[in-house]
């Protein structure tokens, strides 16, 4: 769980007034069961910020809200600047959670510096009102880092290169994927059961669908709450 000056970085809903229930528009698809313009509250919504169908998000539809993490977003804005966006905190925070992940890589040690440099440089920002450049900037010059970060964490493995691929509905069930690359790659719906992905690194990474119940995820890098829920991990 990543942590920055005791700031929990993953959804607290009990400390947020429903951001996401509202900010955000929904479209009627496979992920949410209503059309539902931005700034409008979800109906699932109640009075006290609490969500009536929270234990049947998926029963009822809103699977998109399961998998949905603001990284500690929410609750931020809500107790410290209720007129920043959302969106453009939800996307700091996570270059901070992902920076947290690096930092507990000692494989890493060369870039520590630097990435806790450009941590605290997020956090200042993200405690005021940030524009979506700044998070596009920040991105920017954060991305080396953690690219460096896997590099090095992923030394001694195949380290396979499949940034950006299009693995979707992909056979790899058993394979030796140790230490691969699947930045920004494409694994909706593929077949990774029993497939060994210790410290493969999974930043960015679309696992909606995928298979992973018996997959080794020893030591995985950047792998977010958010993508598990997104994948099959049981029977």
């Amino acid at each position: 769980m990543g942590q920055v000056g005791g700031r929990i970085l993953e959804a607290d809903c009990a400390s947020c007034s429903g951001l996401c229930c509202v900010v955000p528009a929904f479209a009627k698809s496979s992920d949410f069961a209503i059309n539902k313009p931005a700034g409008k509250a979800c109906p699932n919504l109640l009075g006290d910020f609490r969500c009536g169908i929270h234990d049947r998000l998926d029963d009822k539809g809103f699977h998109g809200c399961v998998v949905f993490d603001c990284f500690g977003a929410g609750q931020r804005i809500t107790q410290e600047n209720p007129g920043a966006e959302l969106s453009v905190v939800r996307q700091l925070h996570e270059l901070m959670w992902l920076l947290t992940e690096a930092l507990e890589l000692d494989a890493a040690h060369p870039v520590h510096k630097k990435m806790r440099d450009a941590l605290a440089e997020i956090d200042h920002l993200a405690g005021g009102t940030p524009a979506a450049s700044d998070a596009d900037a920040q991105r920017r010059k954060v991305n080396p880092l953690l690219q460096k970060a896997s590099h090095l964490a992923r030394a001694g493995t195949k380290r396979a290169d499949h940034r950006g691929a299009d693995l979707i509905g992909r056979k790899l069930r058993g394979a030796d994927l140790r230490g691969a690359s699947f930045r920004g790659a494409l694994l909706i719906g593929a077949d990774l059961r029993d497939a060994d992905l210790r410290r493969a690194d999974f930043t960015g990474a679309d696992l909606r669908g995928a298979d992973l119940r018996g997959a080794d995820l020893g030591g995985a890098l950047f792998l977010t709450r958010s993508q598990m829920r997104s994948a099959v991990t049981a029977p």
